[in-house]
């Protein structure tokens, strides 16, 4: 893997970020707290997301960076052959691949997994791979045996053979657990074959029940069928005897209805012929009747137009009264219209004088309210002046002739006297003015006279303007009323001539007394006009009732006809109950026989059926018996085969455990006879993964400060290409976070130059540490300084003067 560039915008101290990398020893340099990791940790999360990232997703955006702005690390890198270029935001993340636009993977899972796998390692993997810190370089050196091996199966992958072995187990257990739940749930054999026998027995017996139940039931059904027909045939017979009887009290009903019909019209017919009677009678009472009718509703017109006559008279005087107020109000208001624009002209001049008036008392009183503010004022002044001169008397009275001067600081010998002098005569100045001052106050204490008649000017103008203005708005409702007025008067002037014209139309007269009689007289003849109508209607139904007469009459003589013959078939009928009654007997006891018969056959035939379900259901256990006891067997076989797992994943755990300790000794070996070129020849680690450096094939067990951090730096480089090569990368990106930690100027440069001497191995160095004269073993250093003004990380990228490998790149161009 090797990274190409790096771009960061409103990540975290970085704002806008971009650092291009090259070939060599890449250093980047700063103080702490500058934002060094932070560009190891966008390199991280760029690739894995948020799992590499310190915090939460909001503390990455920089607090500085505007708003809505974007949180976005672009990582250029090359790997197996292909150019990747990830760009990678909080809520988007996208992967294009060797320079398409196109990408490959568009969203924030997708580019984390495709990359996962391009690299072939996990977040963990790439970490202990291609990043090395300070603690990294000692850690095993601060562990105990155990911890050491632990560590090492961790890094490496190992542990996950462990984390395997634990998931057979917990199978295994599963299958213990099954098995037990299985064979605690299958029935007895023996049981099994003693309910398939006794099954068998009773569906044998069940099933001849039901035959013999079948044999009578059949039998049954024969005796009643033949019965059938001879029951049905005296069935018939006595439904027609008893239609017979039906019909002949029918028809009884109906003679019985008719007779009752007959004497009703008989009655209703006499009845007429004595209202013929009655009605000539009323007749010669009843002829005045209509000529007092017509009399009567003349009489009713003219009281009518009298009533009329009455209203337009009281209506003609109300409105004379009314015209005669209408006309008397209009002449008081005539003059409101000319008294309007009088008395708004009035009201403009008492408006102006109020504002005048006003306008002097403000003045008069602000220059009241001036004079004493000012007169407080500079009393206050005197009297700070006072105590400040009483202050200087009284110090210079103690300090004496011996004394300096406050003022000039200069001994004050013969001038105590005058300076003495100078503060009395001060004070007696100060004195007089503040009394004058003092009496000044007190005489501004009560409203001056021109203030209070400025004042008695501006009430009084006020006065006039709210009764001018009162009396402007009589005067303008008397406006608007003159209008009003004028309508109605107009209007009533109006009606009036038309209820006089309509009262002159109304010529009738009209008599009371007449009225009164007419009405009187028709009054105590109603009820002989109502019995007179009564009668006439009852006559006028005479000749309906003489048709219906005759019609019931001749539907009395069919009933009677319909009777004899109705007894006559009767006569005919040999029809008999007690023979009626002996078929029903026999009927009814084949019936009951057959019922019998059938519900013997159901209770059979339900035996045979429940017979038939115990028996399906033990052969049915008998078939589970069988399979739970080949899934107990394929339980069985599950079980020894995880046996098997649980052993093979142990051994090929301490074998790999094993063989780790002799392979890390190897590649370290490799390394350190590489960067002391020769010194030392190998690095053994025993069985508690103690250190050991080889000299001229002698151990050395006591290692020096020096040899102790080449020791694990080979070490830790060891692990980080087992663990590439794993992945199936090659180990080409280094990078050293913070690895001098408490070194010495010496040992720094030293860890320095073995660095360059792997550069045949390691393309690319990335060293990150806070020590300035690190700047001077790199090939390209990127400085980077926290600017505390404006709160983010500034990064510089510069070369080194004076590398030798930069110097020899100039020269190849």
């Amino acid at each position: 893997m090797r990274l190409h560039s790096l771009r960061l915008f409103n990540f975290r101290q970085h704002l806008d970020t971009r650092i291009e990398f090259d070939a060599g020893i890449t250093g980047i340099i700063g103080p702490n707290g500058a934002g060094k990791s932070t560009l190891l940790e966008a390199i991280a999360w760029a690739l894995y997301g948020m799992p590499a990232a310190r915090g939460t997703r909001e503390s990455i955006r920089a607090y500085r960076a505007p708003a809505r702005s974007q949180v976005k690390v672009e990582l250029d890198f090359e790997l197996g052959g292909h150019r990747y270029l990830v760009a990678r935001g909080l809520t988007g993340a996208e992967v294009f691949l060797d320079g398409s636009s196109a990408p490959v993977a568009n969203s924030i899972s997708g580019t984390t997994e495709f990359l996962r796998r391009r690299l072939g390692m996990s977040q963990q993997e790439f970490f202990n791979t291609y990043f090395t810190g300070q603690k990294e370089l000692s850690i095993m050196a601060a562990m105990g045996p155990a911890e050491r091996a632990q560590f090492l199966s961790r890094v490496l992958g190992y542990e996950r053979l462990r984390t395997a072995q634990t998931l057979v187990r917990d199978r295994k257990k599963t299958i213990v657990a099954e098995s037990a739940g299985l064979r605690g749930a299958l029935p007895d054999s023996e049981s099994v074959t003693r309910a398939i026998t006794l099954g068998e027995a009773r569906a044998a017996t069940a099933g001849a029940a039901a035959l013999a139940a079948g044999s009578r039931r059949a039998a049954a059904r024969a005796a009643l069928d033949a019965l059938a027909p001879q029951w049905e045939s005296m069935q018939r017979e006595r439904d027609a005897v008893q239609a017979l009887i039906a019909d002949t009290r029918v028809a009884e009903g109906e003679r019985a209805s008719l007779v009752r019909e007959a004497d009703r019209l008989d009655r209703e017919l006499a009845a007429i012929a004595a209202a013929r009677g009655q009605l000539a009678t009323l007749a010669v009472e009843l002829a005045p009747v209509h000529s007092l009718e017509i009399e009567a509703r003349e009489l009713e017109r003219a009281c009518n137009e009298d009533a009329r006559r009455g209203t337009l008279v009281d209506t003609e005087a109300s409105l004379r009264e009314e015209i005669t107020r209408l006309r008397e109000r209009r002449g008081k208001i005539e003059s409101a219209p000319t008294l309007e624009g009088e008395m708004a002209t009035a009201l403009e001049q008492a408006r102006a004088e109020l504002v005048q008036a006003q306008r002097d008392f403000e003045a008069a009183q602000t220059d009241w309210v001036r004079d004493r503010q000012e007169a407080e004022t500079k009393r206050q002044a005197l009297l700070d002046q006072l105590r400040e001169a009483e202050h200087n008397r009284d110090h210079i009275i103690e300090l004496g002739e011996n004394g300096t001067c406050p003022i000039c600081a200069r001994p004050l010998g013969t001038h105590f006297r005058t300076v003495l002098d100078l503060f009395e005569s001060q004070i007696e100045t100060i004195t007089i003015d503040g009394k004058y001052y003092r009496a000044r106050i007190e005489q501004l204490q009560d409203t001056p006279p021109e203030v209070a008649a400025f004042d008695e000017r501006r009430r009084a103008a006020f006065e006039s303007v709210s009764r001018l203005e009162r009396r402007l708005a009589k005067v303008q409702a008397a406006v608007q009323e003159l209008s009003s007025v004028t309508r109605d008067l107009t209007a009533k002037e109006e009606r009036l001539v038309a209820v006089s014209a309509e009262l002159a139309t109304i010529s009738v007269i009209y008599d009371p007394a007449r009225h009164a009689e007419v009405k009187g007289t028709l009054a105590r003849l109603a009820p002989l006009v109502m019995r007179a109508n009564a009668l006439t209607s009852q006559l006028d139904r005479e000749p309906q009732l003489v048709t219906d007469r005759d019609r019931t009459r001749a539907a009395l003589a069919l009933a009677d006809a319909r009777l004899a013959e109705l007894a006559a078939m009767r006569a005919q009928s040999a029809f008999s109950e007690q023979t009626f009654a002996e078929m029903r007997d026999r009927y009814e006891r084949a019936a009951a026989e057959l019922r019998s018969a059938e519900l013997a056959a159901v209770t059979a035939d339900a035996e045979l059926a429940a017979a038939t379900q115990a028996l399906d259901g033990a052969r049915q256990a008998g078939l589970d018996l069988e399979r739970g006891l080949e899934q107990l067997a394929m339980l069985d076989r599950e079980r020894r085969l995880h046996d098997e797992l649980d052993r093979a994943f142990g051994d090929l755990r301490t074998d790999l455990n094993q063989e780790l300790r002799p392979e890390i000794s190897d590649r370290a070996s490799t390394y350190i006879r590489d960067l002391t070129d020769g010194r030392y020849t190998g690095i053994d680690l025993d069985e508690q993964y103690n250190v050991t450096l080889v000299e001229d094939a002698i151990p050395k067990p006591v290692i020096s400060g020096g040899e102790e951090d080449l020791a694990n730096l080979v070490l830790r480089l060891a692990i980080s290409e087992m663990i590439a090569e794993r992945a199936g990368q090659a180990f080409s990106l280094l990078i050293l976070d913070e690895v001098f930690g408490s070194l010495d100027e010496t040992r720094r440069h030293n860890v320095v130059d073995l660095l360059r001497r792997l550069q045949d191995r390691f393309e690319q160095v990335i060293l990150i540490t806070h020590i300035e004269t690190v700047r001077e073993g790199v090939d390209r250093a990127v400085t980077v300084r926290y600017d505390d003004e404006t709160g983010i990380s500034r990064v510089e990228t510069e070369p080194v003067p004076g590398n030798a490998l930069l110097e020899h790149m100039g020269a190849a161009d």
